[in-house]
């Protein structure tokens, strides 16, 4: 029997409910996906208390750094020997460090003599660099390793990674002070191993003692995310693998560091940049050692003597570690988001 076409009394009953007719539906659930009955056109309102509160907190201290370091730094006048303020200092903030130049007393740029902050520039940035270099280097692969064996299904495998994750927990402060005590003159260090080692003194015994104990406490931050990216690998893949014949090594070649390459470059990434702008451990633990003196360090010295120079260095830092990132990020592939959407391409070797 043939329904009549004419019949609206559905329709009303709808209505009279509360509810909406299916022409309209589709445009009470548009609705609702508006917060705050915003458009699309400003949506940026929500986000602008962020923006605000970023700009305030990062933006102005780095444009302020900037324009201070443009600027002279008070002090007496050479010529005169008078208290003067300062003023437009052009680029030899920046060329005081690079170039290693100080003004003499007849107002001339000399080279800095040795013993003074500026002549100690390079020198800061070769301990940082060596630092950077080695500790990363040293840390990826205990790193890596601590993370296959937190990785593994075995009794106690949750008090072993606590364990391991102690150092990371203690304050760098702590860690250096807890170093000291070790490598002091009559030390666990000297009696252990039956020298006399002046660890926090020499020159290369005390980058050996900076280097032991930065990577005493920061390899389990590596070791935590290179067995987050670890875990993200589906075991069937080592199945397959292992069906089709492939040894433990070609496993590992060819499936597990092709798979994490996106945390392990991130972990780099972190901890490189960390390692450049090193400032407490090695202070703390060696003393104002020159051997041990990175840029870091070099900037809180430089505070105190004034806020302009230091700002200059501050930006020269700033830039190193920006161009490092940026290698990194761009070359090595330490861009985590855009190497897996290329391994779920099948792009990435």
């Amino acid at each position: 029997m043939a329904l009549p076409t004419g019949d609206t009394s559905g329709a009303v009953d709808v209505a009279a409910a509360g509810g909406t007719s299916p022409g309209r539906g589709r445009h009470a659930r548009t609705d609702k996906k508006k917060p705050f009955g915003l458009t699309p056109g400003r949506a940026w309102l929500l986000i602008a208390p962020t923006l605000v509160i970023l700009a305030i907190v990062i933006a102005y201290p780095v444009i302020r750094a900037l324009i201070m370091s443009f600027q002279k730094d008070a002090g007496l006048d050479p010529a005169t020997g008078m208290f003067v303020k300062g003023g437009s200092a052009g680029f030899s903030n920046y060329t005081h460090w690079i170039l290693q130049q100080c003004t003499s007393a007849s107002g001339t740029l000399v080279p800095c003599p040795p013993g003074t902050l500026g002549s100690q520039f390079w020198g800061a940035v070769g301990n940082t660099a060596f630092f950077t270099v080695v500790t990363v280097s040293i840390e990826v692969v205990i790193g890596f390793a601590m993370a296959v064996i937190m990785g593994k299904t075995f009794a106690g495998r949750a008090l072993l990674r606590a364990a391991i994750l102690i150092p990371w927990a203690i304050p760098t402060a702590v860690t250096a002070k807890l170093w000291y005590f070790i490598f002091a003159y009559d030390g666990i260090a000297n009696k252990i191993l039956g020298t006399n080692i002046l660890w926090t003194g020499d020159a290369w015994p005390a980058r050996f003692a900076v280097i032991i104990a930065d990577v005493w406490k920061t390899t389990p931050f590596m070791a935590l995310l290179i067995l987050a990216g670890l875990q993200m690998i589906p075991s069937d893949v080592y199945e397959a693998a292992r069906v089709d014949g492939a040894s433990a090594w070609q496993r590992f070649t060819k499936i597990t560091l092709p798979l994490v390459k996106p945390a392990l470059m991130v972990a780099i990434l972190f901890r490189t940049m960390d390692a450049l702008r090193m400032y407490d451990l090695p202070a703390i633990l060696t003393e104002g050692n020159p051997a041990t003196r990175t840029i870091s360090i070099l900037v809180v010295e430089q505070i105190r003597q004034g806020f302009n120079s230091a700002a200059s260095l501050s930006t020269i830092s700033f830039v190193m570690i920006f161009i490092v990132a940026f290698v990194l990020v761009k070359f090595l592939g330490a861009n985590a988001v855009a190497t897996q959407e290329n391994q779920r391409k099948g792009t990435a070797s």
